[in-house]
């Protein structure tokens, strides 16, 4: 293992090789607790975590188990939803409970969603009043609004304070969070006025009021938004964080870059799984998780496959008279389905992001149509090159160039239009689309380039 640097007085390591894992696997196994402990102290908690996802199951259980040994909060949160649930059922009730008063509400409320039922309700016994109360109300919201993505620590003072009230406040509460870049204005009301940087704070006079540095222009995001929503705002706008208001506008929480920057993380790879047909899937869940998973979307693949072969079979006596045509069809239904899929991945992140809307629907449809045509001609000519070459066939070259173009259009007009659709009936584009594109195109590439066939024959 190479340690590279120090970010905040923790080593840095970019690669772990075998051999330092081996090192660690077999402390474990010699209960060697002071080493696990003092080598994880010493790294950047990432890397410790990843350690701890590069252990066999077994091995993450008798880490956990050692005597004398605890998880650091700091390690926990970076550990992957998977390795972080199974890590849950080797934890006692007190260990989970040390986890969670350690941590931001944000990164308790993450944890606390991994703990089986049948535990939370005496974790969240244990907890202090003030802790217990913030998570049960997280806990009440939806599961990807805005409410679990937010931490209840953050820094707001009186619209009437000047700076230097503001700064011995800072200099003296407890109660902060480590880190903040904005301080948040409140009315009477407890309702945010506006903005005013960290810095532009030490850089101004004492007697300075707070009212007068302020920015009135701030994003308030309601407890209910959607995370992915959330996630796209402060990509728009290039904020660093932002106040969450509950129903009554009175500020309850802060949402900050990072934060986002994870879950812009998570929804990219989330819909680049979904469009695999494979879903929420994690490197370390086991062989049934991961085959219960990807069954459903195999088995429906499956169908359409059969339906793809029942359009085959109706031009059987095509096929017959030009038998060639069978060592062709690949061809058209692969060309389609590869751009079927080029613009279905295009949509679905635009759909993502709220850039296709109603306004440039139409728009980006007549575009993908262009798109499709200038394609089509373009390996038509290509297509029937090959085949001309290939075959000395007059006829087989312009039906494959034919049936390229109609099939290059198709695919791009369903790239388009099925996730367009499948959002407008309230169903993840990302999950559902693939399958029907891939179906679709497969089906209008056979029946084009057979029934340019039997026209022509």
């Amino acid at each position: 293992m190479s340690l590279i640097k120090k970010i905040k007085d923790k080593k840095v390591n970019f690669e772990f090789n075998k051999e330092y894992i081996k090192v660690v696997t077999s402390k474990i196994a010699n209960n060697d607790a002071q080493f696990i402990t003092n080598s994880f102290k010493e790294m950047h908690p990432a890397d410790a975590a990843d350690i701890i996802e590069h252990l066999n199951q077994n091995d993450r259980e008798s880490l956990i188990k050692l005597n004398n040994f605890n998880i650091d909060p700091e390690v926990f949160i970076e550990l992957n939803e998977s390795v972080q649930s199974e890590i849950i059922t080797y934890l006692s009730s007190d260990s989970i409970v040390s986890i969670l008063i350690n941590l931001e509400s944000d990164d308790a409320i993450s944890i606390l969603e991994n703990v089986p039922e049948k535990d939370k309700n005496s974790i969240l016994g244990s907890l202090p009043p003030k802790d217990r109360f913030a998570l049960l109300e997280s806990l009440s919201y939806p599961e990807d609004s805005a409410a679990r993505l937010m931490q209840r620590e953050f820094t707001a003072i009186p619209s009437n304070w000047s700076v230097g009230q503001t700064i011995d406040y800072l200099r003296e509460n407890k109660d902060l969070p480590e880190e903040f870049l904005e301080i948040f204005i409140v009315n009477e009301e407890f309702k945010p006025i506006g903005t005013v940087p960290s810095s532009k704070v030490l850089t101004t006079s004492r007697d300075t009021k707070m009212l007068t540095i302020m920015s009135e222009s701030q994003l308030l995001i309601p407890v209910d938004m959607d995370k992915e929503e959330v996630g796209n705002l402060f990509e728009n706008y290039n904020l660093n964080s932002a106040a969450v208001v509950d129903k009554t506008n009175k500020l309850v929480g802060m949402i900050m870059s990072d934060d986002v920057l994870t879950i812009l993380q998570e929804e990219a790879e989330e819909d680049a799984l979904r469009l695999a047909g494979v879903g929420d899937e994690e490197i370390t869940d086991g062989v049934i998780k991961k085959t219960k998973r990807r069954f459903n979307w195999l088995l429906l693949n499956l169908f359409t496959a059969f339906l793809a072969t029942w359009c085959i079979s109706l031009f059987g006596a095509t096929i017959e008279q030009m038998v060639v045509l069978a060592f062709l069809m690949p061809i058209v239904a692969s060309m389609g389905g590869n751009a079927g899929m080029q613009t279905l991945a295009v949509t679905v992140r635009t759909i993502a992001t709220n850039d296709l809307t109603k306004n440039n629907f139409s728009s980006n449809v007549t575009k993908e149509f262009a798109i499709g045509i200038l394609n089509g001609i373009i390996f038509a000519a290509i297509s029937a090159f090959i085949v001309q070459i290939w075959f000395q066939d007059n006829i087989l070259s312009i039906i494959i160039s034919i049936s390229m173009v109609l099939t290059m259009i198709i695919a791009g007009l369903f790239g388009i239009l099925v996730p367009f659709t499948l959002k407008k009936m309230n169903i993840d584009p990302a999950i559902a689309s693939s399958v029907f594109v891939t179906t679709i195109t497969d089906v209008i590439g056979f029946v084009s380039f057979l029934g340019v066939g039997a026209y022509f024959l």
